[in-house]
């Protein structure tokens, strides 16, 4: 027989624990603005879509912190945001 004191868990405190943890290991859900501008270019392209205006593009991956040349080719640049994204992707704490 169970004393008051040695009471085992309720069914609270291991929903409590269970959410605890999994907040703990939850990725980031909430994108901040560069990301969400660099993954909705990135689905644009990938659905068939051309950017149109460079600059564009350019300040998107300036804004990931990425060092773009004014001269450099959007291919180039689109490239380099893919991988930005990517890295992120698998290193959500980093």
């Amino acid at each position: 027989m169970w004393r008051a004191w040695q009471r085992p868990f309720e069914d609270w405190h291991m929903r409590w624990i269970q959410s605890w943890i999994d907040r703990l290991l939850r990725r980031r859900r909430d994108p901040s603005p560069e990301w969400q501008r660099a993954a909705d270019l990135v689905r644009a392209i990938d659905a068939g879509g051309m950017p149109l205006n460079p600059a564009r593009v350019n300040d998107i991956a300036r804004s990931l912190g990425l060092e773009v040349s004014s001269r450099a080719p959007v291919d180039q640049t689109i490239v380099r945001i893919r991988a930005a994204l990517q890295y992120r992707r698998d290193h959500p704490n980093g």
